[in-house]
């Protein structure tokens, strides 16, 4: 089964072409990281603008890198939530207007899920061997982690397309502080990667508060962020002075604040793996490129740790559409009334599949 992915969710508008919910055949994104860069986070209506300009011309180039033409596609996926209202609508109307226009199955997609899917993709370009999936590895059920921008989700998959959430987010997400704890150490946006590459010259420095909510699987991460705050503002950091903050001080700061993210998300899913009984750990979500967390999940887990390439950690249209091949095989199908759900949980389906579908 041939499928396009399409995933438009927040500021990334991507396209892809998998077979079998695993095969990458092609994998196109146009990143607006730095247009947002200016105002030190994602501004929703550039974003939306940004995805009407780019959706046709990275759709062509799914379909061209894959040397495959619209009719010979099965199916057409598309991320229908969560995210941004305005850059979901582009994405679902580009894959709509494509499903009508060819007669191809449509198939709104579960952003969380998708990431969840990551795990199960290769490139077949790669020449390696083909890898095996983690349920014939290891069998279900399996923990999923999502920790991106906007979620840090725990979820039990008990079998293709069943999620449970079983832990979240009380307050930021893991991304979400990993950009503002960036922003007030003067480092730029988006978050993650500058702290990643800032922290690996950091020395020693006394750590940072650790959010456990014992009694839960969630997570919190605003005490973290405020913790930050007073620390940047005692070492000189923030607000920067003329001169510029002490390199050697912004670099140990963020060692200790991303040790603080990597240590609780990295313990608390191990924990939950064993208390939970799974066969293995499936990480996905742009946090999840994170390499201080995958060592530190990896030293901890008691059960095989599955993280997809760095590249397929963050948003991308090849994860909707290895997503969209297990709803398939179970039957669902959208009609022309799928809409976006921004507020879409990891745990619910997308759309309801209806007998009207495309």
């Amino acid at each position: 089964m041939i499928v396009l992915g399409i995933e438009s969710s927040c500021d990334d508008t991507a396209a892809a072409v998998v077979v079998d919910g695993r095969e990458i055949r092609s994998n196109v994104a146009s990143s607006q990281a730095e247009l947002h860069a200016r105002y030190g986070g994602i501004v929703p209506e550039l974003a939306s603008r940004s995805h009407i300009q780019q959706i046709v011309p990275v759709v062509r180039a799914a379909l061209s890198a894959a040397d495959l033409a619209l009719p010979e596609i099965d199916a057409i996926a598309v991320t229908s939530g969560p995210g941004l209202a305005g850059s979901l609508i582009v994405g679902l109307n580009m894959a709509k207007g494509l499903a009508i226009a060819s007669g191809k199955t449509l198939i709104g997609v579960n952003h969380l899920q998708g990431h969840a899917y990551a795990g199960w993709l290769y490139d077949s370009s790669s020449g390696d061997p083909t890898p095996g999936a983690p349920e014939e590895l290891h069998g279900f059920p399996l923990l999923c982690l999502v920790v991106s921008g906007g979620h840090t989700d725990l979820a039990l998959l008990k079998a293709h397309g069943e999620f449970e959430r079983v832990g979240r987010t009380r307050d930021d997400a893991a991304g979400e502080a990993f950009d503002k704890a960036a922003r007030l150490m003067g480092l730029g946006y988006p978050g993650g990667p500058v702290i990643q590459k800032i922290a690996e010259r950091g020395g020693p420095s006394d750590p940072l508060p650790r959010a456990w909510i014992p009694g839960t699987w969630d997570f919190s991460f605003s005490g973290l962020k405020t913790a930050v705050l007073h620390r940047a503002r005692a070492e000189g950091i923030y607000p920067a002075p003329e001169e510029g903050p002490d390199s050697e001080a912004v670099a140990a700061l963020a060692r200790s604040f991303q040790e603080a993210v990597a240590d609780v998300i990295a313990t608390k899913t191990a924990r939950a793996a064993e208390e939970f009984g799974v066969q293995g750990i499936v990480i996905g979500g742009g946090v999840a490129a994170n390499s201080a967390l995958r060592e530190a999940l990896s030293d901890r887990a008691s059960v095989p740790v599955m993280s997809p390439p760095p590249a397929l950690c963050t948003d991308n249209g090849a994860m909707i559409a290895a997503a969209a091949f297990h709803y398939l095989e179970r039957g669902d199908r959208s009609g022309v009334d799928l809409d976006v759900t921004p507020g879409l949980t990891i745990e619910e389906a997308p759309s309801t599949p209806t007998a009207a579908s495309i």
